[in-house]
């Protein structure tokens, strides 16, 4: 199936899941092209978990606070 121009293909993107081990863990995501800016934050606490996607207009995200990240590529600790 085809999707419109500029529009995001979520069979091909990647997820991340990020857990949080304390209150108050933020999660970022930035924006593609010339200018990277924040686009979104999300506030997770204690237990919580946000499975997230990189979409055509997400190109990275920030994880700040002590959660474990789990990608496709292993498992990343993230501290404060």
């Amino acid at each position: 199936m085809e999707h419109p121009k500029g529009t995001e293909n979520s069979e091909k993107a990647d997820y991340i899941v990020i857990k949080a081990h304390e209150n108050g863990v933020h999660v970022i995501g930035l924006t593609r092209g010339q200018d990277t800016r924040f686009h979104h934050t999300e506030k997770l606490d204690k237990g919580e978990v946000l499975i997230a996607q990189f979409t055509d207009h997400t190109s990275a995200i920030k994880v700040r606070g002590k959660a474990t990240v789990f990608t496709k590529h292993g498992n990343i600790d993230a501290e404060t």
